[in-house]
């Protein structure tokens, strides 16, 4: 079993949905949201315009939107959310060039031991920079984030700036690689998923998901590969990374695992394009509670699809 993840502890993401775009509006596709009813029920009910609210504000500036408080914010179901104990949510658009295929939001809720990172680093003046994050009670961690940035190449966020690919790592409190490995370890991190986020227009943004064993964000990573270079014109993937609290490593470089469009729900992804959020279903969600896939569009065609699950 790989030690980093932990099955049983209660997960960092709270709720995860997907919106996409009909006749102008942000309409709700699908979501996962656990025991919270209500705020389910609210959700379905609301849509957004291009600006409103966390999803509408994601499409129209084009980039992951952190929203670390509800009171008094533009986000639209703040009743609903507190009700639920939600507190803090990321907004992530799927763009495909210029068009803009859906919108995922994730929510957190917040407490004294919840652990775990959301960030979303911008290129400025070639380096990257935190534009903003959702920490839980990382406090310090966050602080050191907020001082750090990264040259092209450099730890998980400069690695996927150079690569234009999603990464994974491991050991975070111990890897050299990890920039910030020192005060990781302290705040118990202990997993990294870095990926681009390709939105229109010259900036650069990439999005880290930093996990700790105590409320890992997630319990079960993967990272497939669509790219055409990679798997030909066949509209399939590869796994090229992954790990899991059950199962341990999940990869074999001699002998990748595939996945066909449309079949299974990394195989929709691949077909539709669009993010997918599933629930309630163990036998397509590798036995847990959630799955969450999230493609990634570059260069006009769909390269990656990013899964995790709760």
């Amino acid at each position: 079993m790989d030690v980093t993840l932990d099955p049983q502890a209660r997960t960092f993401i709270e709720v995860a949905e997907v919106w996409v775009p009909q006749e102008g509006r942000l309409v709700h596709a699908q979501g996962s949201y656990g025991a919270l009813d209500g705020f389910a029920e609210a959700s379905a009910r609301e849509s957004f315009a291009k600006g409103e609210g966390l999803p509408g504000k994601a499409w129209a500036e084009a980039r992951p939107v952190v929203l670390k408080a509800f009171d008094g914010s533009y986000f639209k179901r703040a009743e609903a959310a507190k009700e639920a104990g939600l507190t803090a949510a990321v907004a992530i658009p799927v763009f495909a060039g210029a068009e803009l295929k859906a919108v995922l939001v994730v929510l957190c809720a917040d407490d004294a031991e919840r652990i775990g990172a959301i960030e979303v680093w911008a290129e400025t003046d070639g380096l990257l920079m935190l534009e903003d994050g959702y920490f839980g009670a990382a406090k310090h961690f966050e602080w050191v984030s907020q001082h750090t940035h990264f040259p092209i190449g450099q730890g998980l966020p400069g690695g996927v700036w150079a690569a234009r690919t999603p990464m994974l790592m491991r050991d975070l409190g111990s890897g050299y690689r990890f920039v910030r490995a020192e005060s990781a370890g302290k705040a118990g991190l202990t997993t990294g998923l870095g990926l681009p986020v390709p939105v229109p227009g010259s900036k650069t943004y990439v999005l880290t998901l930093l996990s700790a064993r105590g409320t890992p964000l997630a319990r079960r990573f993967e990272i497939w590969d669509a790219r055409s270079a990679r798997v030909g014109k066949t509209g399939a993937a590869l796994l090229v990374d992954g790990t899991c609290a059950r199962d341990g490593r999940l990869w074999d470089a001699d002998n990748p695992r595939r996945a066909a469009a449309w079949e299974g729900p990394i195989g929709t992804v691949l077909g539709n394009g669009l993010p997918l959020v599933l629930a309630g279903n163990p036998a397509q969600t590798a036995g847990y509670d959630s799955l969450v896939a999230l493609p990634i569009h570059q260069a006009g065609e769909l390269a990656f699809v990013i899964a995790w699950y709760c």
